[in-house]
């Protein structure tokens, strides 16, 4: 396998991990696609910022041999965008499939008291 695709096979999997919660635990996060896009924008917006501001000042950098070596406008590694939309997605599923949880869980013992 190349290496250089190992950050967003990484993403991808946290994708293939969360994704059955949409349907089992009926999270219903990709069926809200605006209440989605709201809620991620200001995730991708503010530490897309903040990185490229950290890459710019020379606080950290990426590995080419972990990244696809494309760059985004202001030296941002595409990697790195995947991530802040790829993750606030999962924790989005597995934060409403919780919740769809513990509905459940509190439904059930009121039904046993």
């Amino acid at each position: 396998m190349d290496d250089r695709f190992q950050y967003l096979l990484l993403m991808a999997g946290c994708l293939a991990i969360t994704l059955p919660l949409e349907w089992v635990l009926r999270a219903r996060v990709y069926r809200q696609p605006r209440r989605l896009v709201l809620a991620v924008l200001p995730v991708v917006l503010i530490f897309s910022a903040w990185d490229i501001l950290g890459i710019k000042r020379g606080h950290w950098s990426y590995s080419a041999q972990y990244t696809t070596g494309i760059l985004l406008p202001f030296g941002m590694p595409l990697e790195e965008l995947v991530f802040f939309v790829v993750i606030p997605i999962c924790g989005l599923l597995t934060y409403t499939s919780v919740g769809t949880v513990l509905a459940w869980w509190r439904a059930r013992r009121r039904v046993d008291a």
